[in-house]
């Protein structure tokens, strides 16, 4: 026969796990409500600001990701950020029948795709990719998409501004990470040029299949 005390520590445990369990699903509520509140994809080091006492808030995302698997929408990663985003597989549910007239320009995708591929990267240095200059209008254009950024300035004489892209532009074109871009496994960093001029060419062809995609 179990002692009194054996019992209110058998009683003790059951409380404390019930009470674990509460303040975890109230910390994954917390980020399901900001996370669906926000318009745009929220840092990790945002959702971690939220929650300062919690060491799990990874851990807890991973368990919401899985909980929407599946469903008509679905919580994504972008980068270090996250949203909830529609299931793709839906897209044609929820098409509408007008078109909209926001494609980029060639020239535009090109840049963009050096940008992506080559990152971080100057001015001069996408328009040596290239073979042409880059117009200012290219990147105001890019810019207004918040699909670029100013990076940081080389350590060279001049120090050129240097060019990333954004999570607006990861959430965009549907990628979990830089490593998702179209066929990046085949580009490491130090390409010869011309590789590189081909491989560009294949992303911004890939970029310009999925704008057309979203604005149809």
């Amino acid at each position: 026969m179990a002692t009194p005390s054996n019992n209110l520590d058998e009683v003790s445990v059951k409380n404390l796990h019930e009470d674990e369990t509460l303040l975890r699903n109230e910390r994954m509520r917390c980020l399901e409500a900001y996370i669906f509140a926000s318009p745009e994809p929220v840092p990790l080091a945002r959702l971690k600001e939220l929650l300062p006492k919690s060491k799990d808030v990874e851990s807890l995302l991973e368990e919401l990701s899985r909980f929407y698997t599946n469903r008509g929408f679905q919580l994504v990663q972008r980068g270090s950020a996250w949203a909830f985003r529609t299931d793709p597989a839906l897209a044609h549910v929820l098409t509408t029948h007008r078109k909209q007239k926001r494609r980029l320009s060639r020239q535009a995708l090109e840049t963009l795709a050096i940008i992506a591929y080559k990152q971080p990267i100057t001015r001069p240095e996408i328009e040596m990719l290239r073979g042409v200059s880059v117009s200012r209008g290219i990147f105001a254009n890019l810019l207004e998409h918040k699909w670029i950024a100013p990076g940081t300035r080389r350590k060279i004489p001049g120090r050129p501004l240097t060019w990333t892209t954004t999570t607006a532009f990861l959430d965009h074109f549907g990628l979990t990470s830089l490593e998702s871009l179209p066929g990046s496994s085949d580009l490491p960093r130090e390409k010869a040029e011309q590789a590189a001029n081909t491989a560009t060419e294949n992303l911004s062809l890939a970029l310009e299949e999925t704008a057309d995609d979203k604005n149809s």
